[in-house]
């Protein structure tokens, strides 16, 4: 069997990097690694797609320097991700669509409110690959409280860097029998294993631009 650039669909997230909205991808991009004693993993050749803690939502403030409640005037929430990807060319494409639901204080007249977004590749759970901006525009009705917008996400992954070494993928992959020495671990639990797998771990995320004082405020409400 060719080499697969295989990797956990549960994310190894970075010394000081929480994930939200963890979402895998497609039946058909999954590996079913199973020990033969009861452990199975699933391994995926896409990238984990998730909303980086404290920016899935955002706050507007009018005045924008009040952090008073009366002040709120525009709130939005990413929600509904849906991940995505292509592996079949020489670099894997993975996107991520997903909804913006918002709600402004003030229901009088027409009124269109642009959010920027980012979506990043991620390495290894610290590493940034690739990071492009985007803006997503909602459109709220006379006397409408309340609109929905939908955006996406993207980026491309080199197949090469998330394809693990054959040793580690016959070590993970090599099915166990009982009387095995090692039938009884997890190898994914053994050192240069989760090393390679960190290695080759590749993440989408996406979440709103937020400026210092945003992010801050989301931190700290």
């Amino acid at each position: 069997m060719p080499n697969l650039p295989i990797k956990p669909s549960i994310a190894i997230m970075g010394a000081g990097l929480a994930l939200l909205g963890l979402a895998g991808c497609a039946e058909k991009n999954q590996l079913v690694v199973d020990t033969g004693v009861g452990v199975t993993s699933s391994l995926s050749a896409c990238p984990n797609t998730a909303i980086p803690e404290h920016t899935g939502d955002v706050t507007v403030f009018n005045p924008p320097s009040s952090r008073d409640a009366a002040a709120i005037d525009v709130v939005a929430t990413i929600t509904n991700v849906r991940p995505a990807c292509d592996e079949t060319g020489a670099e894997i494409y993975a996107t991520a669509t997903f909804d913006v639901l918002a709600r402004r204080s003030d229901n009088r007249g027409a009124r269109t409110v642009t959010l920027p977004y980012f979506s990043t590749i991620m390495r290894g759970g610290n590493t940034v690959v690739a990071k492009r901006l985007g803006s997503v525009t909602l459109n709220f009705a006379d006397g409408e409280y309340r609109a929905q917008a939908q955006a996406s996400g993207a980026g491309y992954i080199n197949k090469a860097a998330a394809t693990l070494p054959e040793d580690i993928r016959e070590r993970i992959t090599r099915r166990r029998k009982s009387g095995d020495p090692d039938a009884a671990i997890d190898p994914l639990s053994i050192p240069e294993v989760r090393t390679a797998l960190q290695r080759t771990s590749f993440e989408l995320l996406v979440g709103f631009q937020l400026t210092q004082e945003q992010l801050q405020y989301n931190a700290t409400r």
